[in-house]
């Protein structure tokens, strides 16, 4: 087994700038060629009804088709055995490696959806999980998953936040999970420096903050925009907005809005670190690690892997293999594609 050092692991997410923000070419999972949801549908059926559970049937067809192909497998097998994967995957399969089977066959806007119900149940809210989804979802992946939101649990995902969360880190997710963030790749001089100006003023300038200016434009703005007025408000400031940031806002509000600028400066870095959490120390959480490999498996995944390993000097894969075991640890481990 390798073991790691993982206290030894730097994410600098500052000043990162030549990333590209285009979605989905870097993904490990991609179509299957010659798929057949019947084959595959039949295949499964055998695997769960054999004695014992043939579970690397299962992790091979799971893990080697795209979530499109994932949802033609259980259209198909709802319609030659009456019954429905996700059940038959529940009644087969137990803990992390059930949890991580059925996020496979989910869709992903209910994947996304499910999970944000789970940050918000039971007796305390999971903020950190919340502000992950909700920041690094483009706008249009915001509207999908506010629909799926609506469409299982009968309520919006605006009132549960609204009831779980409060003040001005309620008002920013909020507007994030309205999906109003513009996703234009042109960046606007102008705006940039009008920007910066304003943020200026709302913080480092003024006595108090005005944490609405925040929330405006770091909840609205693009990606590509956003990296722009950030450099713009060193030129003006001579400090770094994540210094400001954290010198004028504090809690959840403070967590979140730092996340968005790391999400402006690059996702795959915000997400590796989440990983990077997630397996370090005594316990894994696997809530998280869960979410981000699959979610983020056929968007940019081997991205995610290069800031891992840039920053860790130990790959994603390592980490996943000395910290997970058994039929968990294989399915996260073709999901993550490959040893770097």
């Amino acid at each position: 087994m390798h073991i790691v050092d993982k206290q030894k692991c730097h994410f600098e997410l500052v000043g990162l700038s030549n990333i590209s923000f285009q979605v989905g070419h870097r993904g490990t999972v991609h179509d299957y060629p010659g798929f057949s949801p019947s084959v595959d549908a039949e295949a499964i059926r055998k695997a769960i009804r054999g004695i014992g559970t043939d579970e690397k049937t299962l992790i091979s067809i799971l893990t080697e088709r795209s979530n499109a192909q994932r949802q033609l497998i259980v259209k198909e097998y709802q319609a030659a055995y009456e019954k429905k994967l996700k059940d038959d995957l529940k009644s087969d399969l137990s803990g992390h490696f059930e949890h991580l089977m059925v996020a496979l066959v989910t869709p992903p806007a209910v994947f996304d959806a499910k999970q944000l119900k789970k940050s918000m149940k039971g007796a305390g809210t999971d903020e950190d999980a919340l502000i992950e989804i909700l920041t690094t979802r483009t706008s249009r992946q915001m509207k999908e998953i506010s629909q799926a939101y609506y469409t299982v649990y009968k309520k919006s995902l605006g009132d549960d936040i609204s009831s779980e969360t409060s003040g001005d880190f309620r008002k920013a997710l909020l507007t994030l999970a309205d999906g109003r963030r513009d996703e234009s790749l042109k960046v606007d001089e102008q705006l940039a420096k009008k920007d910066a100006q304003i943020l200026y003023n709302a913080g480092e300038k003024k006595w108090g903050t005005d944490e609405d200016k925040f929330t405006e434009i770091l909840c609205l703005r693009s990606f590509p925009q956003l990296k722009r007025t950030f450099d713009e408000y060193r030129n003006i400031s001579q400090k770094d907005i994540e210094d400001s940031i954290k010198g004028e806002l504090s809690g959840h509000f403070e967590d979140l809005l730092l996340a968005i600028v790391h999400c402006a400066r690059n996702i795959p870095a915000f997400l590796a670190e989440r990983l990077h959490r997630a397996l370090k120390g005594a316990g894994t959480d696997e809530f998280t690690l869960n979410r981000i490999m699959v979610s983020r498996s056929e968007i940019d995944l081997l991205d995610i892997r290069a800031e891992f390993k840039k920053r860790c000097g130990y790959s994603l894969y390592s980490a996943i293999k000395s910290d997970t075991s058994g039929d968990y640890e294989a399915t996260l481990l073709k999901l993550c594609g490959g040893d770097d």
